[in-house]
């Protein structure tokens, strides 16, 4: 494959594409906030003026949007990419959705003879800038193994889950996970502050037990510099629990742990923080510590 799209140039959908590019593809790339491709533009991919026009020219389109009116947006509607595709095109939507939305979308588009491979990631803007993503793909597996060398750009590791729909159910009960951690790195780190601990040496401590994890390595570097510039943002952690509360609702499984942690993002969001990063999250609880976490 060497006519590639990306649709949705944020914080993930940018450096994706830029590393496509780098890679010697002919990249043609589609964001409703035009400006956003100017930088990419620069470096040589093909700005297109709607979701339509990318698929006239691609094997295989990335599609990176925030949410599932939005997939179905880029991809069903008006000007969407099934407007002007031809079959045999591979779309990959690494979009946080629901299962039956993909599932849903898969099907419509295989209609017209065009493959969705749901393929969501592990890792923030900070992952995808490293190529460091980790895609959970479900769908046609051919197309999942046609498709490796782009995975491989983009990022470390693709992992085939099995039909449609599977690569949205890992990625919930992956965010599940990461929001549950995410809580209590901060209730902890804000326990051993408040109590005199350094909050380099508690990371350091951390790191070498049990109590380990992505999230700390991440984020505690970032609360200690008062850095809360977006890698992953706390208004679209509150959008993807919402979906992982719909979904544990259908699957009748119980979720006590993560509804206090729902409610505890959606405090930061509501205080003014769903643009930040998640760990901005801290900040509700240095409030109501009486404490701002920094270096001793």
């Amino acid at each position: 494959m060497k006519k590639i799209g990306v649709v949705g140039l944020g914080i993930m959908g940018e450096p994706m594409a830029e590393h496509l590019l780098n890679a010697g593809n002919e990249v043609f790339v589609y964001n409703r906030t035009a400006c956003k491709a100017e930088h990419l533009a620069m470096k040589g991919a093909v700005v297109c003026s709607t979701p339509a026009e990318v698929a006239q020219h691609c094997d295989a389109i990335v599609v990176m949007v925030k949410a599932d009116a939005e997939v179905e947006a880029m991809i069903l509607g008006a000007n969407g990419i099934l407007e002007g595709a031809q079959a045999g095109l591979i779309i990959l939507n690494s979009s946080t959705i629901l299962p039956q939305t993909s599932k849903r979308v898969a099907q419509l588009a295989a209609e017209k003879g065009i493959i969705v491979l749901d393929c969501p990631v592990t890792g923030s803007g900070i992952q995808a800038r490293e190529a460091k993503l980790t895609f959970m793909v479900g769908g046609n597996r051919e197309a999942f193994e046609q498709c490796l060398p782009l995975f491989n750009v983009m990022g470390k590791q693709a992992v085939y889950m099995g039909e449609s729909g599977t690569g949205s159910y890992m990625k919930l009960a992956n965010n599940s996970l990461m929001a549950i951690n995410l809580l209590s790195l901060v209730e902890s780190l804000t326990m051993a502050y408040k109590s005199g601990v350094d909050p380099e040496m508690f990371l350091e401590v951390v790191n070498g037990g049990g109590a380990r994890s992505a999230v700390a390595e991440s984020r505690i570097p970032k609360i200690i510099k008062r850095d809360f510039v977006p890698a992953f943002s706390t208004s679209m952690l509150y959008k993807d629990l919402g979906l992982i509360y719909e979904l544990a609702r259908e699957l009748q499984v119980p979720t006590p742990v993560l509804a206090s942690v729902r409610e505890m993002i959606h405090t930061a969001v509501v205080k003014g923080y769903g643009d930040e990063d998640v760990c901005s999250v801290i900040k509700c609880y240095e409030e109501l510590a009486g404490v701002e976490i920094k270096k001793l």
